[in-house]
């Protein structure tokens, strides 16, 4: 894999690049959509590429390692093939998962203990079999295994935690670089940026996930309840360390106005199961804003669901009938929310693309966050 820098905004930290991997290119700024159990949930992987226009899709190594398991997927040549998807996959490490079983788990120096959410069965997670695990998944880029701190958290708790995930990473590198890739295809390490909320914490983390000297990096640990000043302000911290040259990925964030703000600041890769989530329950992104879809007002509205947006669901679909699904709890509404709100997610990171390289993303930015933002 290699990242190039295409363009840079003259006003502002974006730009945007090109990532090389065995399954294809990327451009960024990316959104990718999160396939948690190999599949983005209620999308065709045909409507990801026709319609969506996906680039890469995101797996997560929890949920795959309890189900279907790492046997079958190793059977079908790994999760390209098991899932019919021959574009790039990235696999998170399963330490936010991890995280939100904090009722259920125990964190010591060797690795974690937990109780699967699927029958309470107990397994461990440390930074070699994540690897090992992350190798037979077959993702093109891995990542590394880390402590995602809750929000808020005590400084000695961040700081302890953030000690543990740099000597994770260090084991993590070790097993990866002593182990070959699988299927045929190259694979990556990204480490993860911690630190919570503290910034001389977030500043060393970053020089010490700098100095591996890995293909990318990324900054876990936000979006977890914290203010989004917060997130602004850990981002441009952090970007102002991480090397340049290398692609970015803040993990799990997060709305429309975030991923913009977070290009503004040196972001290069995004994932969030919002769009997906939210599609669920009736909530659609918008190039006009936020439309709640089960109000009465869009009963009787039969206008294309977002008209500035083409493609598929603004040709064959409307509003009231949408609203009609949701209420119906028709599996339908899902579909038609979904591809919604990820067609939407991924024509604004391609706006995006093309407003770094004419010159104007940070006007278009500013105005930008202030429709999107607004509840129609």
């Amino acid at each position: 894999m290699f990242f190039s820098i295409k363009s840079k905004d003259k006003n502002s930290k974006a730009r945007t690049g090109v990532l090389q991997t065995d399954h294809g290119v990327i451009k960024t700024p990316i959104f990718m959509p999160v396939g948690t159990a190999g599949t983005v949930k209620a999308i065709h992987q045909r409507e990801l590429i026709n319609d969506i226009k996906a680039q890469i899709i995101l797996g997560n190594t929890y949920h795959l390692y309890l189900r279907p398991g790492l046997e079958v997927i190793e059977k079908a040549g790994g999760l390209h093939k098991f899932i019919g998807w021959d574009r790039p996959i990235l696999t998170d490490s399963g330490g936010y998962q991890v995280y939100s079983l904090a009722d259920t788990r125990k964190i010591k120096e060797e690795g974690v203990t937990f109780k699967s959410h699927i029958d309470g069965s107990t397994h461990v997670f440390t930074p070699e079999n994540i690897m090992d695990i992350q190798r037979t998944i077959g993702a093109d880029i891995i990542m590394a295994f880390d402590e995602c701190t809750p929000y808020p958290c005590d400084f000695k708790y961040a700081a302890d935690s953030l000690e543990l995930t740099h000597r994770w990473l260090k084991r993590c590198c070790d097993r990866f670089d002593s182990t070959n890739d699988k299927y045929g295809h190259k694979q990556f390490l990204f480490p993860i940026v911690q630190g919570s909320c503290f910034k001389d914490l977030r500043q060393k983390s970053a020089e010490v996930i700098s100095s591996f000297n890995r293909e990318g990096n990324a900054i876990g640990g936000l979006s977890v309840g914290e203010p989004a000043e917060f997130m602004y302000e850990m981002t441009e911290t952090v970007c102002a360390i991480l090397p340049v040259d290398k692609p970015r990925y803040l993990m799990g964030v997060g709305t429309p106005a975030n991923l913009l703000e977070c290009i503004a600041l040196g972001i290069d890769m995004f994932d969030c199961v919002m769009p997906t989530r939210n599609a669920r329950n009736g909530m659609l992104f918008t190039t006009q804003g936020v439309v709640n879809i089960r109000n009465e007002k869009w009963k009787d509205d039969f206008s294309p669901i977002d008209p500035e947006l083409r493609g598929y669901v603004n040709e064959n679909y409307n509003k009231a009938y949408l609203r009609h699904l949701i209420h119906s709890s028709e599996i339908l509404g899902a579909q038609i929310a979904t591809l919604q709100n990820l067609s939407f997610y991924l024509w604004l990171m391609e706006q995006a693309r093309a407003k770094i390289e004419e010159g104007t993303f940070l006007e278009w930015k500013n105005k930008m966050v202030v429709k999107l933002m607004e509840r129609i």
